[in-house]
């Protein structure tokens, strides 16, 4: 018998360049497609839901077909179990660490294994570096530029041939909270 898993699907590129997702609109397509227990955490495209489904490529499919149909563009689907997402936190190495004033820790989701042997990876201009990985996780360290940063997920992408979709480290661990009283 299949048990009933929570979880957490990051949503890549969603209210950012006339990509609108209400929120609202997102939790009502996610339950039609038979996911249990559907809510949503800020309006970056964070979900989370029930389901039996253990084969996570079909799920995550059946979850893009939908939501391209129900919003009429593609949302790439990142999906993480709220045990993966608690060990992830806690592999990252800035964990237990505030960012100096100039700098910020966040968390790049990508669904398959990033491979070690290409790691650290820096930006050009030093404005961000990927200091490690666990899975398919990427941790990185963004420098503030004149109070600017660039996102390190498309680097990562074409890096990689993934997709990508990143959140800030201290959100994640909101998300994770959120996903843990569902």
């Amino acid at each position: 018998m299949r048990t009933e898993q929570t979880h957490i699907a990051f949503l890549r590129a969603v209210n950012v360049g006339g990509r609108k997702v209400e929120m609202a609109r997102l939790r009502e397509a996610l339950t039609g497609l038979g996911l249990g227990g559907v809510r949503t955490y800020i309006a970056s495209g964070n979900a989370f839901f029930t389901s039996r489904e253990t084969d996570r490529a079909g799920l995550v499919k059946h979850i893009e077909a939908g939501l391209a149909e129900a919003f009429g563009f593609a949302i790439p689907t990142i999906l993480r179990t709220v045990p993966e997402l608690r060990a992830e936190l806690a592999a990252a190495p800035f964990a237990g660490r505030r960012p100096a004033a100039d700098e910020r820790f966040s968390m790049v989701f990508t669904p398959g294994v990033l491979p070690a042997d290409s790691l650290p990876l820096r930006s050009p201009k030093g404005d961000w570096e990927v200091l490690g990985a666990s899975g398919g996780t990427a941790y990185v360290r963004w420098q503030l530029r004149n109070g600017r940063s660039v996102n390190p997920a498309p680097t990562i992408e074409k890096t990689y041939g993934v997709q990508a979709t990143a959140r800030f480290f201290h959100t994640t661990e909101k998300i994770l909270a959120v996903a843990e009283r569902s």
